[in-house]
């Protein structure tokens, strides 16, 4: 029987010991190669092709342990297993069987340069030639854009009037150009970067789904696997923040009055705060996916709240951590700055915060989303 526990503490050292590299910019390849070796990879992969077939609250339990160390390197498995629940259903038996082997990383590729964080609404194309499309298209945001084996990609149908068709899509396809290594405010690690698709072609077998069906995908298997993941990132880097806090306001000390940072109310009470907020946060991911085991009507509303929640909490609850800690907490080697820096990418991450928080306004007023 698969121990997850013991599978995942191993490779949490692994990120633990690579976490500086990769806010640097280094690609957790040392992790990802770990998580491949010990199973993880193929978490959510089927039995009958050698995964483990464990499901979403598997799958976020592994990505908040990870970002506890390292945020760059639990997005980059939040994307894997997003693309890897898409593709166990869509895809072939053989991408299916590497995956779960450990030996095939994957990502998503859906926000592009011209709908912005609308990721539903592509604007790239696919256009059928014969038994092959080609594709073209400005992809924006490609978490893993530079080292994963695969894109889930996704572009507008061949034919017809609906918003999406998704496509399997290998990195080493020719016409696919990665862009530049990432150099952004936080998750510095995880080579989100640019792919632009010219003329770039596959065969038209490698839909994943029908063609124009790529909206109802995204909507009914992918958000949900995001959101829920995303807001297991945010989760993690809140613990992370508020151990690390915690720690320093024990472990500082004014040494001519003999007490330390814990000792002052207002340091324990912004620290109750941090802790009340990460376990609300948790609190609403359980209910979430318990929401979507049960199959209740109130399931979307959850998927929708959880990663907005998290994603101001994680805002907050770090702010407060640089506070408590403060010139401590501007220290690289600390981890408190690099975690603050990681947890603001929940915010602007597609959907962002604010488009949530529309469509949950129009999920509890009874509007239709879209």
């Amino acid at each position: 029987m698969f121990e997850l526990d013991s599978a995942v503490e191993p490779v949490v050292a692994i990120a633990r010991t690579h976490a500086l590299d990769v806010d640097r910019g280094a690609f957790p390849s040392q992790t990802v190669r770990a998580l491949g070796e010990a199973g993880l990879l193929g978490l959510v992969s089927s039995r009958d092709v050698g995964g483990k077939e464990c499901g979403l609250p598997a799958a976020a339990a592994v990505v908040e342990r990870l970002a506890r160390e390292c945020g760059s390197t639990a997005m980059v498995v939040c994307m894997h297993y997003c693309a890897t629940a898409l593709i166990e259903q869509h895809g072939t038996h053989d991408v299916r069987k590497a995956i779960a082997a450990g030996t095939h990383l994957s990502t998503l590729a859906f926000s592009e340069v011209g709908s912005r964080s609308q990721f539903w609404a592509p604007i790239g194309s696919a256009t059928r030639d014969g038994d092959d499309v080609v594709l073209s298209a400005r992809k924006s945001f490609v978490t893993s854009g530079r080292h994963a084996d695969s894109y889930v990609w996704s572009s507008k149908p061949t034919v017809g009037n609906e918003l999406s068709t998704l496509w399997f899509v290998p990195r080493a396809t020719i016409g696919l150009r990665a862009g530049a290594g990432f150099e952004g405010l936080g998750l510095r690690g995880n080579d989100s970067t640019a792919v632009t698709a010219e003329g770039a072609r596959v065969p038209y077998s490698s839909k994943l789904g029908n063609d124009g069906d790529g909206f109802r995908i995204m909507m009914e298997l992918v958000l949900p696997w995001f959101n829920v993941l995303a807001a297991a990132v945010s989760n993690g880097l809140m613990e992370a923040a508020v151990q690390k806090t915690a720690a320093h306001a024990g472990g500082a000390r004014f040494e001519h009055a003999g007490s330390s940072l814990a000792d002052l109310p207002t340091i324990r009470a912004y620290i109750a705060r941090m802790r009340v907020a990460t376990d609300q946060s948790k609190a609403l991911l359980s209910e979430t996916l318990a929401a979507i085991a049960d199959g209740r009507a109130d399931a979307t509303l959850r998927v929708l709240e959880t990663k907005a929640a998290a994603g101001e909490s994680a805002a907050a609850v770090c702010d407060l951590a640089m506070r408590v800690c403060g010139g401590a907490a501007f220290a690289k080697d600390g981890g408190v700055e690099r975690i603050f820096r990681d947890a603001r990418a929940a915010l602007v991450m597609a959907p962002t915060t604010d488009v949530l928080y529309d469509f949950i306004g129009k999920a509890v007023c009874g509007m239709p989303l879209f």
